[in-house]
């Protein structure tokens, strides 16, 4: 079993010295995003907060946001235990003081009782919905003109929402393990989803520096915003006359509303990846 041994200096100090009689392959780490997320996925992540309770909070809670799907243990002492609430998303509690007994049965369970990987049918963010088994994905009304590979991505990034993703966890689950192509398509792909979402929702999918892609719930368009109408805008016009940034929405909704209808284009089965 494959074990991140996570503390806060990222040195060889087990957390549970027990642990060590055990037959694991245990590698030991700080908590940083972009080593954890491009390293070889863990069966099972052991997060040493045994002396720094806090430290070890909000290591478990960078973890959740992470997009990995191992199971977190965080390894306290009896007094902290307590501090443990349902925010920090670990799946287990461990003693430093734990057998090699308990250690082996605990790792077990955790892994074993790993959610399993549903896909959502439909997922909904803000004016954008998603329907998985139908291959479309329609926003603010309007039916987006996806390649395959952009809705499987723009369907795995929406169904984790929150969660970073670095540019090879990307990789392997939308283009698959034989891809031998570089990280550079993940960023062509993303480009273009964004100007495909257009410029009132190309920020849902932030890019987050040294590591990867984020999505975030869509907002209002930000030509609704009446803290971005110009300043020069008059506010005494007559109702039967548009001008300005209004003519120039209603004219883009209009050339919007002629679009015909284009789903998606699958070359074969897309999924909404975890």
């Amino acid at each position: 079993m494959k074990i991140a041994h996570l503390n806060k200096t990222g040195g060889p100090v087990p957390a549970v010295p027990a642990l060590g009689l055990l037959n694991h392959d245990v590698a030991y780490t700080g908590v940083d995003p972009s080593s954890l997320l491009n390293a070889a996925a863990p069966d099972v992540l052991l997060v040493d907060g045994t002396s720094d309770i806090a430290w070890a909070k909000s290591a478990c809670e960078l973890l959740a946001t992470l997009g990995t799907s191992a199971p977190v243990i965080v390894v306290l002492a009896d007094g902290g235990m307590v501090a443990v609430a349902p925010t920090w998303q670990v799946r287990d509690v461990l003693a430093p003081t734990a057998g090699p007994a308990e250690i082996e049965a605990r790792l077990r369970l955790a892994v074993a009782e790993s959610p399993p990987d549903d896909e959502p049918d439909l997922i909904t963010s803000g004016a954008l919905t998603i329907d998985a088994t139908g291959y479309t994905a329609k926003l603010a009304g309007r039916t987006l003109d996806l390649t395959y590979k952009e809705f499987a991505l723009l369907c795995h990034l929406a169904g984790h929402p929150g969660r970073v993703f670095t540019r090879d966890q990307l990789l392997r689950e939308i283009w698959g393990d034989d891809y031998y192509g570089g990280s550079r398509t993940v960023d062509v792909h993303v480009r273009r989803l964004r100007a495909k979402l257009g410029n009132e929702y190309d920020d849902c999918i932030a890019t987050v520096w040294g590591v990867g892609y984020r999505f975030s719930a869509l907002r209002q368009p930000r030509h609704n915003d009446p803290d971005m109408r110009p300043s020069n805008e008059s506010t005494d016009r007559s109702p039967g006359r548009r001008t300005g940034r209004a003519e120039r929405d209603s004219a883009q909704e209009d050339h919007a509303s002629d679009d015909p209808a284009i789903s998606v284009r699958p070359h074969g089965r897309a999924r909404c990846l975890p």
